[in-house]
């Protein structure tokens, strides 16, 4: 009992997600011992699929237990498997109950609660099935993750759209600038060759077109659906790696992971095509201008943020409905290069 209460303590002392996912996964190792485990999340969409991210892996060598923790690559949201393709995990999904299969090896699902809905699934992989003890604990962890969780969410997610909020902006940014920021030449991921620079990371500046507009022909309560509307359809565009923000009324930032410039460009693009696509109610079409840029060495957020800034006015200066480059812009002449990457402003 007292082993359980230590690791529920370093699990609730955490803040980043990543790193709360990996202390859940390694405190119901060290105290269930599965040969294996991993979070399966749900990525909304048409129709909903699964986003598996990390997973633990237990083998014996030598009589020594050696546990490896397995980031799962990053996959485009047509990818990523339909939630029937596993059906005692969706089982465990809908019905919001543990589920289970004798094996061997043995299988047990776990619901995630966030709120009342049930948003991913625990899988265990362990050689015998669990006992009711084991279970219990198990079922007792999650409970506490997830008000933790939720305690995180209510403080940094933007209660409107679901999206983060600029709270947590900085820390991630400089997560993901420590991860690396390669030259974008090469491909990226897992397949990287060694010796690249490291992964390239993206930072983009999404802002919807005529807004004001809608909120003056409207009103603020069909505005409010829009932002609903276009937020859930980045929700879709985007990987479930990726960090999606709500700065503040109709502007929207997006932390993108590991991609060369075409493919960030694509990315982007690909959700400016779903925005203009879709009907919005009363409203009817809406769209989007957007512009991006690569995170850099001794970057800092508002440099990025004004590299990306830029080239979403050239945007919508060029007629909307557009996603530019800041590199592309100043490869073309059409902006200057104003490096402020390291640059401490002092106010």
């Amino acid at each position: 009992m007292r082993n359980a209460i230590d690791h529920l303590g370093r699990l609730t002392e955490l803040r980043d997600r990543d790193l709360l996912d990996l202390s859940l996964l390694q405190s119901i190792r060290d105290l269930v011992r599965p040969d294996a485990l991993a979070i399966h999340r749900v990525a909304e969409g048409q129709p909903a699929r699964w986003s598996s991210r990390l997973r633990l892996q237990s083998a014996v060598t030598d009589g020594a237990v050696a546990h490896a923790a397995d980031a799962v690559p990053l996959v485009e949201f047509d990818d990523l498997p339909a939630l029937d393709e596993h059906l005692l995990r969706a089982r465990c999904l809908h019905t919001g109950e543990r589920q289970r299969s004798a094996g061997p090896p043995a299988w047990s699902g776990f619901p995630m609660l966030a709120g009342e809905r049930v948003e991913a699934v625990l899988e265990l992989h362990t050689r015998y099935p669990l006992t009711r003890q084991e279970s219990a604990l198990v079922s007792g962890i999650l409970q506490v993750f997830g008000n933790f969780r939720a305690l995180l969410d209510y403080s940094e997610r933007d209660t409107l759209t679901g999206l983060l909020n600029r709270k947590s902006f900085d820390t991630a940014f400089f997560k993901l600038l420590a991860e690396g920021t390669g030259t974008g030449a090469g491909p990226a991921g897992p397949d990287r060759r060694r010796g690249d620079a490291g992964p390239v990371h993206w930072l983009g500046v999404i802002d919807i077109d005529h807004f004001k507009r809608v909120n003056d022909r409207f009103g603020h309560l069909i505005g409010d659906e829009v932002l609903l509307l276009v937020a859930r359809l980045m929700n879709t565009s985007f990987r479930a790696s990726d960090r999606l923000y709500r700065f503040g009324g109709e502007e929207f930032v997006v932390l993108l992971r590991g991609a060369t410039e075409a493919e960030a460009l694509q990315a982007f693009d690909r959700f400016r095509a779903a925005v203009a696509d879709y009907p919005m109610p009363q409203v009817g079409r809406i769209t989007v201008s957007a512009g991006v840029t690569r995170l850099r060495p001794g970057d800092t957020p508002s440099a990025a943020f004004e590299r990306a800034d830029h080239a979403t006015y050239h945007a919508k200066n060029h007629g909307r409905d557009q996603v530019w480059s800041h590199e592309a812009l100043v490869r073309d002449g059409n902006l200057q290069d104003d490096d402020k990457s390291g640059v401490v402003v002092l106010f």
